[in-house]
């Protein structure tokens, strides 16, 4: 068994055994080294963001003192949602390593679905509305002018 993924793997049973969350867990990896690590603590924390990689994420952000991992790989015992690709995206991770898929995640309850069909047009979940614009451009302007701001 790859490494990487049995550490996931522990990090998901961990989760399991304190009812942090979901079976779900998380390492992000660097030259071979783990340097971040997590598992679903949606209910311990009472916090639908914190799933397995973001907590992983996270993690690793913190321990590189940096907000890129294009370097890193990140492994995990569960497909990502939507929110963990974005994530997954935003941290500039490359590669990506699961166990179970999405059918899989839904077979014990997980809702996936829903979210994929939302994202690709075919249901509507939520209701999106823009609402003062003209402010809100001010404020990125604001931003925009600031050159000490990075840009992501």
């Amino acid at each position: 068994m790859n490494q990487f993924m049995q550490i996931a793997i522990e990090e998901a049973l961990t989760g399991i055994q304190q009812k942090d969350g979901g079976p779900f867990g998380a390492v992000v990896v660097l030259d071979g080294k783990v340097i971040g690590r997590g598992h679903n603590r949606v209910l311990s924390k009472h916090d639908p963001t914190c799933h397995g990689e973001m907590e992983a994420i996270r993690d690793a952000c913190k321990h590189l003192g940096s907000h890129d991992l294009s370097a890193c790989t990140l492994y995990t015992t569960a497909e990502p949602c939507p929110m963990c690709l974005g994530a997954i995206m935003w941290a500039n991770i490359q590669k990506v390593y699961y166990g179970c898929n999405v059918k899989d995640t839904d077979a014990i309850g997980f809702r996936d679905d829903r979210f994929y069909a939302h994202l690709n047009g075919t249901a509507s979940v939520l209701s999106l509305e823009e609402l003062e614009r003209q402010a809100c451009l001010r404020v990125f302007d604001t931003y925009k002018k600031d050159e000490s701001n990075q840009r992501y």
